[in-house]
């Protein structure tokens, strides 16, 4: 099957996974040779030099099955497929699910043999293999793409107020396995701490959880257990994980916040920028 990388010499292949009738591969553009204009080319000298690179995903299907973000095709090549997932027996159902959770109707589908090449993003792809029925909840917008035999949908909150106090949407995508899927990130790998619990309990003071498992109970709570002693310790509310599984913490996320607020404010220092983002000054 043909290479995704074509005739193309900027691009290399950084990552690289298979399982069963699927592969993946993490491409990687080394530079962006086509910029003419002289601010936007000094701007990306130093997006290089911190490893700020534009990234795609390329899928090879042999008699397979993955289901895509909608949006995210960029081309595909082969005997492929595109469906949607969507039928006279199920289209009711999905319509009036999506309005109240607002999952997308219909995330597309493509089966067969061939190429599926997703868009760029300069964001970073973490690619996790889930076993039979191991799930996950991630973060809101990090689903890109499972292979075909992970089940993919969104589920609620159990506790509501929690979820609001928590930073955290009503609706979270779930992904059970077995399978290959690939999660779009702001953070890399390298800056995720992957926290297990054994009948344990994780407390974390901002909403910079990307993943857990399903299998793990979530709160949100007060930080000391008297209202005293939660002021006293300028944390307010915390989001609790209770259980067994895994919890993945992204901290940076805070970090890539703050300077993102301070360059749309045209400043040059952040001190006068807030990192906390559970804002639990403002919690009572």
């Amino acid at each position: 099957m043909k290479s995704a990388i074509g005739t193309r010499e900027n691009i290399k292949v950084i990552e690289q996974y298979e399982k069963g009738g699927l592969k993946v591969e993490v491409l990687e553009y080394q530079q962006l040779l086509g910029i003419s204009n002289t601010a936007m080319a000094q701007t990306m000298y130093f997006m290089g030099k911190q490893n700020v690179r534009v990234r795609q995903i390329a899928l090879y299907l042999n008699n397979e099955k993955v289901t895509v973000e909608r949006g995210a095709m960029s081309y595909f090549q082969g005997n492929l497929e595109m469906v949607s997932g969507v039928t006279m027996g199920n289209m009711l159902g999905r319509m009036m699910r999506g309005a109240v959770t607002g999952e997308q109707m219909a995330q597309p589908e493509y089966k067969g043999t061939g190429m599926l090449v997703l868009e760029p993003s300069f964001k970073h792809f973490l690619v996790l293999e889930l076993g039979k029925g191991e799930g996950i909840i991630v973060d809101d917008g990090m689903f890109y793409c499972a292979q075909g035999s992970v089940t993919v949908h969104a589920v609620a909150q159990k506790n509501i107020s929690s979820a609001l106090l928590g930073g955290e949407t009503l609706f979270q995508m779930e992904l059970i396995g077995p399978g290959l899927i690939i999660l779009e990130s702001e953070v890399p790998m390298c800056e995720i701490d992957i926290m297990d619990l054994q009948n344990d309990t994780l407390k974390v003071d901002g909403n910079f959880a990307v993943l857990r498992s399903s299998s793990l109970q979530f709160t949100v709570e007060r930080s000391a257990k008297t209202l005293i002693g939660s002021a006293v310790s300028g944390e307010g509310l915390v989001n609790v994980y209770r259980g067994t599984g895994q919890v993945w913490l992204a901290p940076t996320i805070k970090v890539y916040d703050t300077l993102a607020k301070a360059s749309s404010f045209g400043l040059t220092s952040t001190k006068a920028l807030n990192m906390n983002t559970s804002n639990s000054k403002n919690k009572k």
